[in-house]
């Protein structure tokens, strides 16, 4: 599903700021770091996230933006569910692999993982996993805003995060 548009588009107002600098800003807005994981019929797939976020808890909700360009756009389009999962202070390099170009199989033989209610994997001794249906997309620039249901919540041992904050991690 797709979100509908506006009824009048809007125009940017002419005053936009540059790319670098909107980079440079963002780069000062901490977020958590996750590894948003899918399997299905379009195959299995992860990739390293901090643009997820909360939506609503009635229903229970979280969005996840996805870039059009990145090599797992199709399997996460087509399989429709996804697990979101909450890296911990020892993760870090795991989030790299899933950031950067190592081939699919070899991401997954880092960790263990679990199917998740939804097919998708659940990290093993993440924070906290999100097991989600996509119930709506909507296409924003270079990216595809992912609105998923939550169907499962499952908690990890320990209330510790990794965050991502001035391009580097950092422990919580």
């Amino acid at each position: 599903m797709h979100a509908q548009p506006l009824a009048r588009p809007v125009e940017p107002l002419g005053l936009a700021v540059g790319r670098e600098a909107f980079r440079e800003g963002m780069s000062r807005l901490g977020a958590a770091v996750t590894v948003v994981t899918t399997d299905g019929p379009a195959g299995r797939a992860g990739f390293t996230a901090s643009a997820v976020c909360s939506v609503s808890d009635q229903p229970p909700s979280l969005l996840v933006c996805l870039n059009r360009s990145a090599s797992v756009f199709d399997a996460f389009s087509q399989n429709g569910a996804l697990c979101v999962n909450v890296l911990g202070p020892d993760h870090e390099a795991l989030s790299r692999l899933f950031g950067g170009r190592t081939p699919m199989a070899e991401r997954f033989e880092a960790a263990d993982w679990t199917a998740s209610v939804s097919g998708a994997p659940l990290l093993d001794g993440a924070t906290a996993s999100f097991d989600c249906r996509v119930v709506e997309t909507s296409t924003f620039g270079s990216h595809d805003v992912l609105f998923c249901h939550v169907l499962a919540v499952r908690l990890g041992g320990e209330a510790a995060g990794l965050v991502y904050f001035d391009r580097r991690y950092h422990r919580v």
